[in-house]
């Protein structure tokens, strides 16, 4: 088992296309670390940086201690699983998941072992006897996880290895996968750009744009303390709603004026938010923190929102309501059973201790965020 650390690892393309820029983090023994962001935000770079299939253009990656830069990837002690399995398809489940190492030269006996036991853990057991194409998506998945198993790597890398999957073997299989890594304890890196999968298998979450890393930090502290305004839009689904306006002081609170609306804030927000009376932010609200009931966390004075209702979408206990203010869109998740109609005139209401405040700007900073509670650190 071994931590894998990168220090300032930047990745240039010909053309001075920039793949990843000064990427430093430390992914921890025996840790599941999740890479997430949009195509293009250099999580799958950074991957196969680590596997060897991309040379670093500056910078050092030690795995296990040992610096890898210029170590082949056979000689890495890593195994990857890609998106497309890349199993063969002439041999059998067993010769798939034997071939590494009948050519390190293991012994039959010691091989034999090995693929029983990844087989046995998997449940793929039945299936050693049959070939890649007699097999569905999911027992393919399963296969290209047991050909990594085997040879008990340090480190595993997943690219995107669920995405060929349907939604609903996707989700049962992600769970084998947390319940995999329980029982070996490897060291694993995962991309995916699927925020949810993040969320559900990451010990820690890496959040990426344009080559940076964004946040890193747990599922829910991604979730509950984004650091800028793309983290914040990025992770949740539906993501958080976003609103221009501006703060201003009055008989000793601070108020968030735009929209035609009024908002008064909590006294918590005084000490973070002082400083910016006057001025322009954005204020973020996630969907579950906006009801149609004044009650509970909801209850309250001058924190509402006259919307018009525009589409309603029934999700079992809960339902998407999905709103206009003045033009500007914006979703609530509620209760299914709150009374709320399409093509109807509505009070909605905020949960004041749930706002954030952004700056202005793709990535404008979460205003709301003292520095011990930024979640930046990798």
């Amino acid at each position: 088992m071994a931590e894998v650390v990168f220090k300032d690892v930047t990745k240039i393309y010909p053309g001075g296309v920039v793949g990843t820029k000064s990427v430093n983090l430390t992914v921890r023994d025996k840790e599941f670390l999740v890479l997430v962001g949009p195509s293009g935000c250099g999580k799958s770079t950074t991957l196969r940086m680590v596997a060897g299939l991309e040379d670093i253009t500056y910078g050092t990656i030690h795995i296990g201690g040992r610096l890898i830069n210029n170590v082949q990837p056979k000689d890495r002690d890593i195994a990857m699983v890609f998106q497309n399995y890349a199993l063969y398809p002439h041999m059998t489940v067993y010769k798939n998941m034997a071939f590494a190492l009948k050519l390190r030269k293991y012994p039959k006996d010691e091989i034999r072992q090995r693929v029983t036991d990844a087989a046995r853990i998997l449940g793929i057991e039945e299936l050693l006897d049959r070939k890649p194409k007699a097999l569905s998506g999911g027992q393919r998945q399963r296969v290209a996880v047991g050909r990594a198993i085997v040879r008990h790597p340090e480190a595993f890398l997943f690219d995107e290895p669920l995405s060929n999957l349907d939604a609903k073997l996707r989700v049962e299989t992600r769970a084998e996968l947390k319940a995999m890594h329980r029982r070996l304890n490897t060291t694993t890196i995962y991309v995916t750009h699927d925020q949810e999968e993040a969320m559900t298998l990451g010990d820690r979450i890496v959040v990426m744009l344009d080559g940076v890393i964004q946040q890193c930090d747990s599922p829910l502290g991604v979730y509950d303390r984004p650091v800028n305004r793309f983290v914040a839009g990025f992770m949740g689904t539906p993501p958080m709603n976003f609103m221009d306006g501006q703060l201003s002081t009055s008989n000793g609170h601070i108020w968030w004026e735009g929209i035609g609306a009024k908002i008064r804030l909590p006294e918590s927000y005084t000490p973070l938010l002082s400083g910016k009376a006057g001025g322009k932010v954005v204020l973020g609200i996630r969907p579950e923190h906006i009801s149609s009931r004044n009650e509970g966390h909801f209850a309250g004075e001058n924190n509402t929102l006259s919307v018009k209702v525009i589409v309603v979408e029934i999700l079992g206990d809960k339902k998407d309501v999905h709103m206009d203010i003045q033009g500007q869109r914006i979703v609530a998740r509620v209760d299914a059973h709150e009374e709320i109609h399409e093509q109807s005139e509505a009070q909605m209401f905020l949960d004041t201790t749930n706002v954030h405040f952004f700056e202005s700007g793709e990535t404008g900073v979460n205003l709301c965020l003292s520095g011990d509670k930024a979640g930046v650190s990798a």
